[in-house]
């Protein structure tokens, strides 16, 4: 059983599920095939009229994270609706306790997620998210492909 768990987190290209619920589906997977140590969850599973989240990940890096740059990128049926990028790292002065984590260590951590006061349509949401080593978005740490199925309107 123990070996069946460590195949499934460690499995490159294997669509991790989030949950489940009936105006939402949530599921991911890695952007490329190297077999990476994380999960994520998110509670509530829903988006109707809720606009605060919690959510959990553990992640075992395979590089220090001393520097870290994350690019989102949302589409929404198809068309790229938001880009947003943010330093989370500097090396300086920074407040996340992923800043400073080593490559091998345990990172565990659990956070809120503060949505805008918008009700998600339905439809069809791809959510790319890439964790950089440098500016120039050169040098990749992660990079996950989110998969975002809301069932029915809020309205």
């Amino acid at each position: 059983m123990f070996g069946l768990f460590f195949f499934i987190l460690f499995t490159p290209g294997v669509s991790e599920f989030i949950c489940t619920s009936s105006d939402l589906d949530m599921s991911y997977t890695f952007c490329d095939s190297i077999a990476h140590a994380f999960t994520f969850n998110l509670t509530p599973c829903t988006t109707m009229n809720k606009y605060d989240w919690k959510a959990a990940l553990t992640w075992i890096p395979r590089n220090d994270i001393h520097f870290l740059k994350i690019v989102f990128k949302v589409w929404y049926d198809g068309a790229r609706s938001l880009t947003w990028k943010e330093l989370l790292c500097s090396g300086a002065d920074d407040k996340y306790s992923v800043c400073g984590t080593l490559k091998g260590e345990t990172l565990v951590s659990a956070f809120d997620i503060k949505g805008s006061r918008i009700n998600f349509p339905k439809g069809n949401y791809s959510i790319i998210v890439q964790g950089f080593s440098d500016d120039s978005e050169n040098n990749m740490l992660i990079c996950l492909n989110f998969t975002m199925i809301v069932k029915q309107d809020a309205y």
